[in-house]
């Protein structure tokens, strides 16, 4: 390779990287207990059992009432379901509307054998959900979330500059190499090239994969104007739904005969940001760690119970969805969680390190600039003398 074409891949892997270290470091430190999000919450809140597992479970009607009487005279936003983490508990949003914002709501965690509330959190941020937004968008809303899609662009391009150079470097040294006996920043430089390299694939993978996450709510956006706008356009002209609603347990099992071999997640009710203004939006997922993530919406008539559109969505929201595991590292158990934290950690050294090097190659050339002046000016003065005698 050519000493101007290195130089030029010097340059783009020194800028990118400069760019984008500050807010990688802060990803890197807010996504280490993100993977632990789970186990944290659970150390922090405790474990809310519902009854015995025994018990038959209440239909989703009766345990929905037991909600909505805990808090009276608000509406049905969403209903939620994890049966893997959570069984036989049902998760209930309420607020004053459907278009209320995410401030006003009103959690609930409902046990499904009883329809007693188990947990009514505050809506507040606590360390967990700070962590959360902080990682997904610096706790500046989608401006926030494109912006670090953009540092991870950036972070993409270090990886493949590093790589480019990290060959004609090799050539001269074996694998893994430390100069112990050179200078500190010689050290530090065989360290950073030794784990990054190390390193390569899980930062490959997590910062495309981020890249795709931050570009969710575009996409959320162009479905619902896109494709589920055409899905209810039958009901373009009609008013929106009002006063008593279908039953939900006959909308869930409706759906569930829609897709038998998926499962009910997710519920949007009328109004709000992921249905219509006429339907339950009935959200199903695979039964695998990985097929979960492919979700799969029953529109079904929050009036009349009938289902009235099922279609897959469209590929690029799946490309998301299927990259969230990959991002977090949360479809393999523990001892993935503990693998993904290892690498978070390795990554960590690779960036303070890549600003330990700028620093003091800075440092270094100042001090090169800074002598080669007193040895100009030395030298100036004696050939003054020099002269003068």
């Amino acid at each position: 390779m050519k000493a101007q074409t290195i130089r030029n891949w010097f340059n783009i892997h020194k800028w990118t990287s400069l760019v984008s270290t500050v807010f990688l470091l802060m990803l890197c430190i807010t996504g280490l207990p993100l993977i632990f999000y789970e186990e944290i919450d659970h150390w922090m809140h405790g474990e809310l059992e519902a009854s015995a597992s025994g018990a038959s479970l209440l239909s989703k009607d009766v345990v929905l009432q037991g909600a909505m009487n805990e808090i009276p005279g608000k509406e049905v936003k969403y209903i939620f379901w994890d049966p893997d983490h959570h069984p036989g508990q049902m998760f209930v949003t309420l607020a004053d509307s459907a278009e209320a914002p995410i401030e006003a709501d009103h959690y609930l965690t409902m046990d499904e054998h009883t329809a007693a509330v188990l947990d009514a959190p505050p809506n507040e941020l606590d360390f967990m959900l700070v962590m959360y937004y902080l990682h997904v968008e610096m706790l500046a809303g989608i401006p926030g979330k494109l912006f670090l899609g953009l540092m991870g662009a950036l972070f993409i391009v270090a990886i493949i500059s590093g790589v480019v150079l990290y060959g004609p470097i090799m050539k001269r040294f074996d694998f893994g190499m430390i100069r112990t006996e050179k200078s500190a920043r010689l050290r530090w430089l065989d360290l950073h090239n030794l784990l990054g390299i190390v390193t390569l694939v899980w930062a490959s993978v997590v910062g495309i994969s981020g890249v795709i996450n931050t570009l969710a709510d575009p996409a959320l956006e162009s479905w619902r104007s896109g494709q589920l706008a055409e899905l209810v356009s039958a009901y373009s002209n009609k008013p929106k739904v009002e006063g008593k609603l279908s039953s939900l347990q006959a909308a869930l099992d409706t759906a569930q005969a829609a897709a038998p071999e998926m499962e009910v997640s997710f519920v949007a009710y009328p109004g709000t940001l992921y249905s219509s203004a006429h339907h339950y939006a009935v959200y199903m997922i695979g039964t695998t760690p990985l097929t979960s993530r492919i979700i799969k919406p029953a529109l079904i008539d929050a009036k009349t119970g009938e289902l009235t559109a099922m279609q897959d969505m469209p590929w690029y929201l799946k490309t998301i969805f299927i990259s969230q595991p990959f991002h977090f590292g949360d479809y393999g158990g523990m001892p993935m969680k503990v693998m993904w934290a290892l690498f978070d950690l390795l990554t960590i050294v690779v960036l303070v390190s890549g600003l330990y090097l700028w620093f003091a190659r800075r440092k270094a050339k100042a001090a090169q600039l800074k002598r080669m002046v007193k040895n100009i000016e030395s030298l100036t003065l004696s050939t003054v003398e020099e002269d003068a005698r």
